[in-house]
């Protein structure tokens, strides 16, 4: 709804002011209200449990509309820079300041603050990289929209390029942030082992006494979820039923480390 309401108000003004500084900020939430809806449905798809077809749930699904997001973001700046250029090139663009080129740019700064914090903790919370990346979205978009209020400003002074180096600003930043989400829902998607949680592991299973080594240790991420396989060396004098014990014991202990954890324990005599 805040998406609706500001793509809708910063295109009215945008067209009415001529300023590609707030027509930048209007495609842009209009890439939020895109975002959103992906990130909606694909916190939808990623709830659901395994089944016959997929055997370690949908939580990629997340990590995927990540990376569509950052793509999203990647054509925008490309468009913005290209506007803004053509602009600055032509060097006969008079852009028309009002109390309405103020008033939708602050309601924005606004209305984002409040919506990227409710979406932090709610990312934090549920340990959704989908629901982060519309965090580090949102937040971003305070910090366009205070270039581009700064660029209004220098306009109104009379020094109009401004508007168009406000817009090249706000496709930087954009540009920025696409390549951190992209970075991170790529490596997700490519299993790469998420950072800290090798050391977190290791250091507790070296911690158990019963446990005189381990070896192949895999861990990767889908969604909110960490998987963990590894290979554990016990006393051979133990029986089934007390390694079994201490299998389920590494389990718990690490499932209490790392939130949302499946892992598997194969227990070999030493």
């Amino acid at each position: 709804m805040a998406a609706v309401f500001l793509t809708l108000t910063k295109f009215i003004v945008g067209i009415l002011t001529f300023s590609l500084g707030i027509l930048s900020e209007a495609l842009h939430s209009l890439l939020d209200l895109v975002a959103a809806l992906i990130t909606y449905v694909s916190v939808n798809i990623s709830d659901k449990p395994a089944d016959k077809d997929h055997h370690f749930g949908h939580g990629k699904v997340e990590n995927l509309s990540a990376f569509l997001e950052s793509i999203l973001l990647v054509v925008t700046s490309v468009w913005i820079i290209y506007e803004a250029v053509h602009r600055l090139l032509a060097n006969n663009v008079t852009v028309e300041i009002s109390f309405w080129s103020y008033a939708v740019v602050i309601l924005s700064i606004v209305i984002d603050a409040s919506r990227s914090r409710m979406l932090f903790k709610a990312a934090k919370r549920n340990r959704s990289q989908a629901l982060e990346a519309d965090a580090v979205h949102f937040s971003t978009d305070i910090l366009s929209s205070a270039v581009v209020l700064l660029g209004l400003v220098f306009a109104q002074m009379g020094y109009h390029k401004a508007d168009s180096f406000a817009a090249i600003a706000v496709a930087v930043i954009i540009l920025y942030i696409s390549y951190k989400l992209s970075r991170k829902a790529v490596d997700v998607l490519l299993d790469r082992v998420p950072e800290g949680i090798t050391e977190l592991v290791e250091n507790e299973l070296r911690s158990n006494p019963a446990i005189r080594c381990f070896h192949d240790l895999k861990i990767r991420s889908a969604g909110s979820d960490t998987f963990i396989r590894v290979n554990v060396h016990l006393s051979s004098q133990m029986d089934f039923e007390t390694t079994h014990r201490v299998c389920d014991d590494i389990e718990q202990r690490i499932g209490q480390l790392i939130p949302r954890c499946d892992i598997v324990v194969h227990a070999e005599p030493e």
